[in-house]
């Protein structure tokens, strides 16, 4: 992948997040609202701006597959598989959530994790070196923020940072929930699963 950010912005960036901080980035979809995903205080700072209805949980991006262990508990096989064929891309996967995680992360004992395809939301988390909070960035209820004037629209007061390179838009990402026997498809998406897949 080609380095879109400089040493320097990444840097400038993970302080503001290890601060508690939330940036708004480019995903490989959508701009989203950035912030430390084991900082509690963090997550309710993107509720707090987004107005966001407790009870509807918040993804997570994650550097690698590895990172998977820092906030899910008995990953099921089949999530390695999926995994492997599809992050980094727009693939997120419901899997059981670790004790201790944000409850705004959550709901009914899951959460949702995926590795960003090819974007500065990528190279941000692995900067960053842990889950990140994965939520678009826009106000409850208006349509997703896909260029930084949208997004300084929305939250003219708040964020910590704001990344300034474009989001291609198109469709968020697929949500797949691997917590029961079966696959079961959540939100239709960018990524479509192929047979072999479910």
């Amino acid at each position: 992948m080609t380095a879109v950010l400089t040493p320097g912005e990444l840097a400038h960036h993970v302080v503001a997040l290890r601060a508690g901080g939330v940036v708004a980035c480019a995903t490989e979809t959508l701009f989203g609202l950035l912030a430390n995903a084991l900082d509690e205080t963090a997550v309710e700072r993107v509720c707090a701006l987004k107005g966001r209805d407790p009870g509807l949980p918040i993804a997570v991006l994650l550097p690698d597959a590895a990172a998977l262990s820092l906030i899910a508990d008995a990953v099921p096989e089949r999530v390695q598989r999926l995994a492997e064929r599809y992050w980094p891309g727009p693939l997120t996967l419901l899997v059981p959530a670790r004790a201790g995680v944000p409850s705004a992360l959550t709901k009914q004992g899951k959460i949702g994790v995926r590795v960003p395809g090819p974007s500065p939301a990528l190279e941000l988390v692995r900067a960053f070196g842990g889950p990140l909070t994965a939520t678009s960035a826009n106000r409850s209820g208006q349509p997703a923020a896909t260029t930084l004037a949208e997004v300084i629209a929305a939250f003219p007061s708040g964020l910590a940072g704001h990344i300034a390179l474009p989001a291609p838009g198109g469709l968020p990402s697929s949500v797949i929930d691997v917590t029961g026997l079966e696959p079961v498809v959540v939100r239709a998406g960018a990524i479509t699963l192929q047979p072999d897949d479910l």
